[in-house]
C-alpha cells in the first residue's frame, strides 16, 4: 500500500510564499495522476490542483490560478505545490493523493496557516 508523508506547511503572512512537498511510497507512484487538496475547518476536503502521471498540469481550482504551481518527480516519488502571493483564505491542511479521486489512505497533511 502506498503510504503519502505531506511536509512543508507552516505559518506565513499574506503575499507570502511556501512550497509543498508530498513523498509516496511504492512503485505505483507514476501510474496515476496526483493531487493537492486542502480542507478548512468546518468544510469538506477539496481539489486545489492535479498533476498528470507525466507531470503537465491537468487542473487548478479557480481561486489559486496565476499563484499555486504542482509539479512532480516521478524518480523521486514526490509531488509539489509551490503557493505564492498566499491568502488568509488559503488556510487549512493540505493533504496529496491521486486525482481526482484520492484511492490511497490519506497521510497526515501538512497546516498551512496565513496570517498577520
Amino acid at each position: 500500500q502506498v503510504q503519502l508523508v505531506e511536509s512543508g506547511g507552516g505559518l506565513v503572512q499574506p503575499g507570502g510564499s511556501l512550497r509543498l512537498s508530498c513523498a509516496a511510497s511504492g512503485s505505483m507512484f507514476s501510474v496515476y495522476a496526483m493531487g493537492w487538496y486542502r480542507q478548512a475547518p468546518g468544510k469538506q476536503r477539496e481539489l486545489v490542483a492535479s498533476v498528470a502521471r507525466g507531470g503537465g498540469p491537468l487542473h487548478y481550482k479557480d481561486s489559486v490560478k496565476g499563484r499555486f504551481t504542482i509539479s512532480r518527480d516521478n524518480a523521486k516519488n514526490t509531488v509539489y505545490l509551490q503557493m505564492n502571493s498566499l491568502k488568509p483564505e488559503d488556510t487549512a491542511v493540505y493533504y496529496c493523493n491521486t486525482a481526482p479521486m484520492g484511492v490511497y489512505d490519506w497521510g497526515q497533511g501538512t497546516q498551512v496557516t496565513v496570517s498577520s
